[in-house]
């Protein structure tokens, strides 16, 4: 019988309220952030947009996925703290349409007339990758004036990936459905003219490589937009269009009919019937973080709050306590968890969890990797000790595992422990941080002091006095620099996650990622390469 987990969480205690504070402070400041992604270009963009009788993205989507299903946005702070507005122009995500779990990438026109910026496209390359990756088939709700043209040399070239993962998917029996809500010009006329089917909305959709302006200057000609890529046009004439839609619902409902004809099965093993839900309260784990990521927490309590019924077989637990590893469920789907403890990775630990993910891998059973870790430990005695070769062990087991793998950063995520425990580097199928995470080579304070001390040697190399007040300003910019580029706005907005999660979301996010994980086959590694010893 597996072993049901207890807490001693104590919800009056100081401490608790401290954390519950600061972490319902950081959920604010995420909403607001999230908010400039909900809000497009603007109040007065969207009127427009309604005014010409247009949805919006988003309602586009809630039109598509199924009554009362769940969309998981992926990405929604994509370009925060860049040039271009939060969102990039692009709303991705994983949702239910006819009972099928399909990847959906929809421009939103109301953002610079949805045109294409860097990070538009890293965003899509994104959502690809999970399609590919879990075999999901992939909905395009395009409208888009194609390359914002002020970036064209960071668009072009790497722009050119749009189409062949479009035509990869196809090739490898995965479905693209795209459907055409109003002008699809230049590089952006090939995704739906690469895509399996093809749905246009008459008198609104405008598909074609040149417009108007281009066709006059470049051969002379003069055509209207309707002759040269109106939807009735490539419906009655070229061919491109295989649905001529209506209007906008219209589209929806049709895109609908094709996925609902695709007879789409999942390859992977079906979860078990009826999960119970955790015994604990997962409105708890607001408060169970500490507000200061140097004070440890234990990751059971975290790990009682998102597996069925709070049940949890541990592994080793008397061995590496600073990694919690054990075997367990999410929406009853059987997962490995390896969770930091006390933040450190030593030996024991390193060896703990090479022999957890070889296990995982020999019964084809998904990884969750709940992140709060500063690194694997430093010093003469613990480089004598072989931490060097047991930390290859572990990155060299976490980089060859074949199993799916999910990772969630409750907390610190630093050094080499960020690539141990499968940070983005390492290809984990589904990618969230928490509000209060951080992630940098080193924490703020360390980095500055490393550079210092550096600097002093010079110094003294040189026979050089040392400028102390220079010091104390170099301290200061380095940390502060630190400090913000290892936020997590910060990081998802570079898409180093998948977005940042509300810590009370987290066993319905890991519940639908490992339900679209288990869409294609589950299996395990065959072999691994040359463990150190």
């Amino acid at each position: 019988m597996s072993q049901v987990l207890r807490s001693t969480v104590d919800i009056d205690s100081p401490a608790y309220r401290e954390n519950e504070a600061a972490m319902r402070a950081r959920l604010a400041e995420l909403a607001a952030e999230q908010a400039k992604a909900l809000a497009g270009g603007g109040e007065k963009y969207v009127r427009r947009h309604h005014d010409r009788g247009k949805l919006l993205a988003r309602e586009r989507i809630e039109l598509l996925v199924d009554p009362d299903s769940a969309f998981l946005e992926l990405s929604p702070l994509a370009a925060w703290g860049t040039d271009f507005p939060v969102g990039a122009s692009v709303v991705t995500g994983i949702g239910v349409v006819e009972g099928v779990e399909c990847v959906i990438v929809a421009n939103d026109p109301t953002v610079r007339g949805g045109t294409s910026n860097p990070w538009t496209l890293r965003k899509t390359f994104r959502a690809n990758d999970i399609a590919v990756a879990n075999r999901l088939p992939v909905i395009s709700l395009v409208e888009s004036g194609g390359a914002d043209l002020a970036t064209q040399s960071e668009i072009f070239i790497p722009g050119g990936r749009l189409f062949r993962d479009l035509t990869r998917l196809s090739a490898a029996g995965i479905p693209t459905v795209t459907a055409v809500f109003g002008n699809a010009t230049a590089g952006g006329a090939y995704v739906p003219g690469m895509s399996d089917y093809t749905i246009m909305v008459k008198q609104r959709a405008k598909v074609f490589l040149g417009g108007p302006p281009l066709v006059k200057m470049a051969t002379g000609e003069e055509a209207d937009d309707e002759a040269l890529g109106g939807a009735e046009m490539h419906a009655g004439t070229s061919g491109l269009a295989d649905y001529l839609a209506e209007d906008e619902v219209d589209a929806l409902r049709q895109t609908r009919r094709v996925v609902a004809r695709l007879n789409w099965r999942k390859q992977g093993p079906a979860p078990a019937a009826h999960p119970a839900e955790p015994r604990h309260d997962p409105e708890e784990l607001l408060g169970i973080v500490s507000a200061d990521l140097r004070v440890p927490f234990d990751p059971r309590e975290v790990i009682a709050r998102i597996v069925d019924g709070s049940e949890f077989d541990e592994f080793k637990p008397r061995y590496g306590t600073s990694l919690t590893t054990g075997w367990a469920a999410v929406h009853g789907y059987p997962i490995g968890i390896l969770a930091n403890a006390r933040g450190v990775l030593f030996s024991e630990e390193s060896q703990k969890a090479t022999q957890f993910i070889q296990l995982a891998n020999a019964s084809d059973t998904p990884l969750l990797f709940l992140q709060n870790t500063t690194g694997y430990m430093v010093g003469a005695d613990y480089e004598q000790a072989g931490i060097i070769k047991h930390g290859a062990m572990m990155i060299n087991a976490v980089a060859n595992s074949r199993v799916p793998h999910l990772t969630i950063v409750m907390g610190a995520s630093y050094g080499a422990g960020n690539y141990g425990m499968c940070g983005r580097a390492y290809d984990p199928r589904f990618l969230f941080s928490w509000p209060n995470a951080k992630s940098a080579v080193m924490g703020p304070a360390q980095l500055a002091g490393v550079l210092s001390i550096v600097a002093r040697q010079a110094a003294a190399a040189r026979g050089q006095d040392y400028d102390e007040d220079k010091d104390e300003a170099m301290r200061r910019m380095v940390e502060e620099q630190v400090e913000t580029e290892s936020l997590a706005p910060f990081l998802s907005g570079r898409l180093y996650d998948d977005g940042v999660i509300d810590p009370r979301d987290t066993r319905t996010v890991l519940g639908i990622c490992l339900s679209a994980i288990h869409s294609a086959p589950v299996r395990g590694a065959d072999g691994y390469g040359v463990f150190r010893m």
